[in-house]
């Protein structure tokens, strides 16, 4: 099922969908772009973002443009365990949600 040849399948929505898929497109690149905060961290930001809603597409893409910017492994590592503490955290909070009122 997840299988990145699908990517390949973007094009049809591409085609389908032309306007609000280049408006993605430049968005998407914008957002990534070097600014205030440099491309090797918003990759890293990503990458954070792809392991907590795990999206395999986003893992794969995230990782290699991280690497390419110049990410280590430690720092990968890392982000994983930034993930981790902010999703388990999560359930820790909602979890409040389970008791009557204070």
């Amino acid at each position: 099922m997840y299988s990145m040849s699908n990517l390949g399948k973007l094009k049809i929505l591409d085609a389908n969908a032309p306007a609000a898929m280049q408006a993605f497109w430049a968005f998407d690149k914008a957002a990534m772009a070097d600014g205030a905060i440099p491309a090797k961290y918003k990759e890293l930001m990503a990458l954070a973002v792809a392991f907590t809603t795990q999206c395999p597409y986003c893992i794969e893409i995230h990782s290699g443009k991280a690497r390419q910017a110049g990410a280590t492994d430690p720092e990968i590592a890392e982000v994983v365990t930034i993930a981790a503490a902010l999703r388990a955290g999560a359930a820790i909070t909602h979890g409040t949600h389970a008791f009557p009122g204070a």
